[in-house]
């Protein structure tokens, strides 16, 4: 069945200068990160102010390598430990792709957890700021999966269906971009809100944890949709890799509100 939409075929070289090779994917990190420091720097200036918001211009560089060493080896542990256990010279090679999210969110909280306690900053609520400007990452990572043609859905017949270059000639499923819009603007409004709204922070770990829970269950609703790895497929009672390293996320969700609900007002 032909497509009722076509695949963008667009160059993931977004720019190329000579030797100077910057792509798309590149790009998205860059902005992620970018756009997440503005907004945490905003929320850090808000009341209640728990720590002084210059302080996150340092937490930047922290967040940056829990994302890519988290990321990278969270890939390799979770996904694909025996080929890159086979050659150990392919896990540097991180141009060649292959990051997991999970990976890099605990590289990010091992990160949160380390500089809170360098810079005596208190966890939770510096842990709230970073979480509620994940979904920005999120976002344009998944945005960036779908210029790359990576990471798409299972076969469909829907009319937005469409024929990815590396799946096949059958239409399928433009998960990255359900992804994009559950993890990244769902997750960020639902969290605003809690913010902005009913002043979640003014109880430390009540944004954290309802980030957790609703990372968690938007990553298994949109597993449901993307085309599970072919190097590992389906796994225990059809669940993929995706959801079940989203249970234990749920949970701490679940663990953090239940902390920050039972703090005295």
């Amino acid at each position: 069945m032909l497509p009722v939409i076509a695949f963008p075929t667009i160059d993931p070289v977004a720019l190329e200068l000579g030797p100077l090779v910057i792509r798309w994917y590149a790009l998205a990190y860059i902005a992620g990160l970018i756009g997440g420091w503005r907004y945490a720097l905003r929320l850090a200036r808000r009341e209640p102010v728990y720590f002084e918001a210059q302080l996150l211009d340092d937490f930047v560089v922290w967040a940056t390598l829990g994302v890519v060493i988290g990321g990278r080896l969270g890939y390799v542990l979770f996904y694909r430990p025996e080929y890159y256990f086979a050659d150990p010279v392919q896990i540097l090679m991180v141009w060649q792709g292959g990051m997991a999210f999970h990976g890099g969110l605990l590289g990010v909280l091992v990160a949160t957890i380390l500089f809170a306690r360098k810079n005596t900053v208190p966890l939770l609520p510096l842990a709230d700021i970073v979480c509620a400007a994940a979904p920005i990452g999120l976002f344009f990572g998944r945005i960036a999966n779908f210029i790359n043609g990576e990471l798409f859905g299972r076969t469909s017949d829907v009319p937005w269906a469409m024929v990815f270059p590396h799946g096949g000639p059958i239409a399928r499923h433009p998960s990255q971009l359900y992804q994009a819009g559950l993890e990244g603007l769902a997750l960020f409004i639902v969290l605003a809100l809690l913010i902005f709204v009913w002043r979640a922070r003014d109880k430390p770990g009540l944004v954290a944890g309802a980030f957790f829970l609703g990372y968690g269950i938007a990553r298994f609703i949109g597993e449901f949709f993307r085309q599970p790895d072919s190097f590992l497929g389906f796994l225990t009672f059809g669940t993929t890799m995706g959801q079940l390293l989203s249970l234990p996320m749920m949970l701490l969700g679940l663990w953090l509100i239940r902390h920050a609900l039972k703090r005295p007002a």
